[in-house]
């Protein structure tokens, strides 16, 4: 009998083992799925038929039933382009240098549309602007646009156009399926501009009489107008869609095609759009591709928006770049016990274009989630909240004039109309989901805020945060 030694035996399985991995790479590269990637526009948890919310979403809601919702899925900002850009690299906004609101994203910075193109994809992006080209606000602007080349974009995928029309987004979504190559997957992201405002949905808007307005919101009559029109946009959101998803059945490709919808950042709402609370943070997030997930899912696991990089790339068997932050969620596709994160973290940068004559404008702030705690650090707290694309809306100006007469629900009036803020705010999500009761300096959460602050602490270092750190340094 032949004596083989363990090391020869250890080498010989390695050699199969690689051999086998090898085939099973190259056989998930022939059958790449294609992926098409919905982005809605400043779109909060719960707002959907499938999150439990009274709206009428029937084509979202199948694609949840077929598919996975995500409950706690959260972008890294509360503002479009920061988040976009997060997004669309796999990479925390901080790493990537894209807290100021018109940044261009670096050319050194590489996105996930470009490796899936040169995994063999054809890619595309089309519908509402992605942001992620810098902002032209002046004319000093134009000249540094143009003398340094600073929109990447156009060399990033295979087909770019934008449309600020809803008609045309359909038509563009139709263009690229027609332009793709006979035997490419394709990739495309998909963006809608609802329910951003302006609200003009008007067909579509439901009985302001007869709507739920969330817990804890003020119900007045002039708020329960504006949420109808915020309503009315997911609406009609929902009937675009459900062309999208009928073209591709028409074509025969809904088999075979990743869909993933998802809103950029939260709503501009009370405390929502520009805020690190929850209905800034907290997107919708469903997934749906038959026989790689399980239909009929809820996920409560945290996500975050680097998350979606690194999972499209799996699914398309692409390996993603060691530099990426955000880890890939697609164990969680057949209900298997998995959490892709202990702590996952968002910031707060300049928003829009305009000089920083309030918090809208220009506010920092940071925060780190846990499964069941926040905490919130608002590096400008001595600035009042100001609200974020709606501050002349008649609903807030009412609540103003409320505030100023002293006819305003106190416990309002201190979330809204505070001249300061807490420097820290720590919210039990489990106890407290509106995020109401700031627990931070209660003696009976110390160890927890401190945990917290701890774990912002280090993320702010290894991302080279530049704002001052939370932990009170030690006296010298």
């Amino acid at each position: 009998m032949l004596r083989i030694s363990a090391g020869v035996i250890l080498t010989i399985v390695s050699l199969f083992s690689g051999a086998l991995l090898a085939g099973t790479v190259k056989k998930e590269k022939q059958n790449q799925p294609n992926i098409l990637f919905i982005l809605s526009d400043d779109h909060s948890v719960p707002f959907l038929g499938c999150y439990g919310y009274p709206v009428k979403t029937p084509n979202i809601d199948k694609l949840a039933k077929e598919g996975i919702i995500y409950n706690r899925a959260h972008t890294t900002a509360p503002q479009c382009v920061l988040s976009r850009a997060a997004i669309m690299t796999g990479r925390s906004t901080l790493d990537i240098r894209m807290t100021r609101f018109t940044a261009p994203l670096s050319a050194d910075v590489i996105s996930y549309p470009e490796l899936l193109r040169k995994g063999g994809y054809y890619t595309g992006v089309c519908g509402r602007n992605f942001h992620l080209n810098g902002a032209r606000t002046t004319a000093v602007s134009e000249e540094v646009f143009d003398k340094y080349n600073l929109e990447t974009f156009k060399n990033r995928v295979d087909y770019l156009k934008t449309t600020g029309n809803m008609d045309s987004i359909y038509y563009q979504y139709k263009d690229f399926l027609n332009t793709i190559p006979k035997g490419k997957p394709f990739f495309l992201q998909l963006s809608y501009s609802d329910p951003h405002r302006i609200f003009n949905a008007k067909e579509y808007e439901p009985d302001p009489d007869t709507i739920k307005i969330p817990e804890g919101w003020p119900d007045t009559k002039l708020l329960r107008k504006d949420l109808a029109g915020y309503l009315g946009e997911i609406q009609r959101l929902d009937h675009e869609v459900g062309k999208v998803f009928e073209e591709l059945k028409r074509r025969g490709l809904d088999k075979n095609t990743l869909i993933v919808f998802m809103g950029d950042n939260g709503g501009a709402l009370v405390r929502g759009k520009g805020t690190l609370y929850k209905l800034g943070l907290n997107v919708p997030l469903i997934m749906r591709l038959s026989d790689l997930i399980k239909p009929g899912q809820v996920s409560n696991i945290l996500v975050s928006g680097e998350d979606i990089a690194p999972t499209l790339l799996q699914v398309a068997g692409i390996a993603a770049p060691k530099e990426f932050t955000g880890v890939s969620i697609v164990p969680s596709f057949q209900d298997k016990p998995f959490q892709a994160h202990q702590y996952i973290y968002a910031v707060r940068g300049a928003h829009g274009s305009g000089l920083p004559t309030n918090t809208a404008h220009f506010d920092l702030g940071r925060t780190v989630i846990s499964d069941r705690y926040k905490l919130i650090y608002n590096a400008l707290w001595q600035l009042p909240y100001y609200p974020v694309d709606f501050s002349g809306q008649p609903f807030w100006l009412e609540l103003q004039q409320l505030h100023n007469e002293g006819k305003l629900e106190e416990k309002w009036d201190k979330l809204l109309f505070s001249e300061r803020r807490s420097m820290f705010e720590l919210f039990d999500e489990l106890a407290d989901p509106n995020e109401f009761n700031n627990l931070a300096g209660k003696p009976e959460y110390k160890e927890i805020e401190e945990k917290l602050k701890g774990k912002l602490q280090e993320w702010m270092i290894l991302n080279e945060d530049y704002l001052p750190l939370p932990v009170t340094p030690r006296p010298r």
